[in-house]
């Protein structure tokens, strides 16, 4: 099982799209600023997340969200910002 998710930072109010493996391994590595592009923003919350059977269908579903835009992705869910 594999998961795709979104993180939010409210110090920079961005957001960051990802998949792995261990979500909680991710999560700890990206606040404790071992990931170059979420280093700046910690803490990082995750603010959606789906578990997919295998790697290749987590791939191409964050690829569908960051191409679409995090934001954008989470208003189509009907998930605004000032929900978070």
């Amino acid at each position: 099982m594999f998961f795709v998710y979104i993180l939010y930072s409210l110090s920079t109010s961005k957001f960051y799209t990802g998949q792995t493996e261990d979500l909680k391994k991710r999560l700890q590595r990206h606040n404790n600023g071992l990931v170059n592009s979420t280093k700046n923003g910690a803490p990082w919350n995750i603010i959606w997340k789906v578990v997919k059977e295998n790697r290749i269908e987590a791939v191409k579903l964050e690829r569908r969200i960051k191409k679409r835009g995090a934001k954008r992705f989470l208003h189509d869910l009907g998930i605004e910002i000032h929900q978070i």
